[in-house]
């Protein structure tokens, strides 16, 4: 078959003198052999079936890109001068054998995750949109689409993670989490007729929601921006404010400012 290396995993060493013998007796020119390290779960044992492995289907269902994955396997029991979210051209060219490790591997869903991550933020906002095609409200144009993907973008590992803010941007008043009551109250009912005014007077820009907030009650920092992340979104934190308020529909972000005034 013209097969001049064979590398396969350690728990094949003990065939290969058998193979050697079977080549030589049929004359067969023998290919080189080299076995590595097995790659295994985080108590040790092999992975199997029997620690729940994932299969590659599992993680494109659940929204993990191809090159998140590639980018960790290619590092499990390898390691190279090459650095950072790599392409599977650079993965070819920046593989060497020499750096093949002798302890087996073990895979952890953790770094897969760090990975995911970096593949996530350079997604082109097409590639963006189709990834998170099933979460996204029916009947959304594509730039409003684009706008929302791009302001939660940064906060997503996987699709499902968009969820909750599509509902905070399209949906309903968000309920305020747990101490967000308090905060949001502090800050008094003129802050908040205030900034009501000039989310429907500037079309939710939020440089001049803060500033009528600020004008009205002489607050800075993090207790001016606070009430209003709280009261917009009912979280305390998330993706930046000022791009989830552009995508909010027409009214929507002076009616829940106006809850509170």
């Amino acid at each position: 078959m013209g097969v001049t290396l064979a590398r396969r995993g350690e728990d094949h060493l003990a065939n290969t003198p058998r193979q050697l013998l079977i080549l030589e007796a049929l004359g067969l020119k023998k290919p080189g052999y080299g076995h590595v390290a097995l790659l295994v779960g985080a108590d040790g044992a092999p992975l199997s079936k029997r620690h729940g492995a994932t299969s590659v289907r599992e993680y494109r269902e659940r929204g993990y890109q191809p090159l998140a994955l590639a980018n960790h396997l290619y590092r499990l029991g390898h390691s190279g001068a090459l650095q950072g979210l790599l392409t599977l051209e650079q993965m070819a060219r920046g593989f060497e054998p020499k750096h093949l490790g002798r302890a087996p591997a073990r895979f952890d869903e953790q770094q897969l995750t760090v990975w995911q991550k970096d593949a996530v933020h350079h997604l082109t906002p097409e590639a963006a949109r189709g990834w998170l095609e099933g979460v996204l409200p029916s009947g959304l144009d594509e730039t409003a689409a684009t706008a929302f993907v791009g302001a939660i973008l940064p906060n997503l590992v996987l699709p499902a993670d968009a969820r909750p803010w599509v509902e905070v941007v399209f949906g309903g008043p968000p309920p305020l989490e747990a101490g967000g009551e308090a905060v949001v109250r502090d800050a008094g009912a003129g802050y908040f007729a205030a900034a009501a005014a000039a989310a429907a007077a500037s079309g939710n820009d939020l440089a001049a929601i803060a500033g009528a907030a600020r004008a009205a009650s002489g607050r800075e920092g993090r207790q001016l921006y606070m009430p209003l992340r709280l009261a917009l979104t009912g979280r305390a934190h998330g993706p930046e404010l000022a791009p989830l308020l552009k995508v909010m529909p027409p009214g929507k972000a002076r009616e829940r400012l106006a809850r509170f005034a």
